[in-house]
């Protein structure tokens, strides 16, 4: 029988499969590096503020009970008219205030980390454009109006810099990277350690 220490051990050895992606595929790129960006920024100790996505979602519901009331109104066409108008006009309007939040690009926010009393969470937003193979990171406050708030810090290299001809991810270039740009948006020199 195995011992809890040899268990540990064991566990620590196994290593994660390396992260493959199709390089022809940019939104497959961007999806891995996200991934990825917020394993290493979750690793740092920050814990994922998922307010914004449940706002969203519950909008999303919103929207879905408006085209249901829409579908099964009692009355017909040409009697409801002014109803389907209605719920007409108020799907876009919802969707825009989803599409226009403070979410935009962001793939991750953060609280600040804990026992911090001098920061903000982060906001960690990216860009890969269409046609194109610069992945734009950028690191900035969550509450960008707070007195703690620092200016945003920002990333632009090729994908070409973080993949192999084969599509699987460097992982320790690639976390090199984007530590060094939380370190550079906190204010961490390399060396404080």
């Amino acid at each position: 029988m195995a011992t809890t220490d040899d268990n540990t051990t064991a566990a620590a050895t196994v290593t994660k499969p390396p992260k493959k992606t199709n390089l022809l595929d940019p939104h497959s790129i961007k999806h891995v590096l996200d991934e990825t960006v917020n394993e290493i920024v979750l690793a740092r100790g920050y814990k994922e503020d998922n307010t914004m996505s449940n706002i969203r979602l519950f909008l999303g519901t919103i929207i879905i009970a408006v085209a249901l009331v829409a579908q099964f109104y009692p009355k017909k066409f040409p009697e409801n008219k002014d109803f389907l108008i209605c719920c007409i006009g108020l799907y876009p309007f919802f969707r825009s205030v989803i599409i226009y939040t403070k979410e935009k690009d962001a793939i991750l926010f953060t609280y600040p980390l804990p026992g911090s009393f001098k920061s903000t969470g982060l906001v960690v937003s990216s860009k890969l454009p269409r046609f194109s193979d610069m992945y734009t990171l950028s690191v900035a406050s969550a509450d960008p109006k707070s007195a703690s708030a620092k200016k945003p810090a920002e990333l632009t290299k090729s994908v070409t810099q973080w993949f192999t001809s084969e599509g699987v991810l460097v992982e320790g270039r690639f976390k090199k990277d984007v530590e060094a740009l939380i370190n550079k948006y906190s204010g961490e020199s390399k060396k404080k350690k």
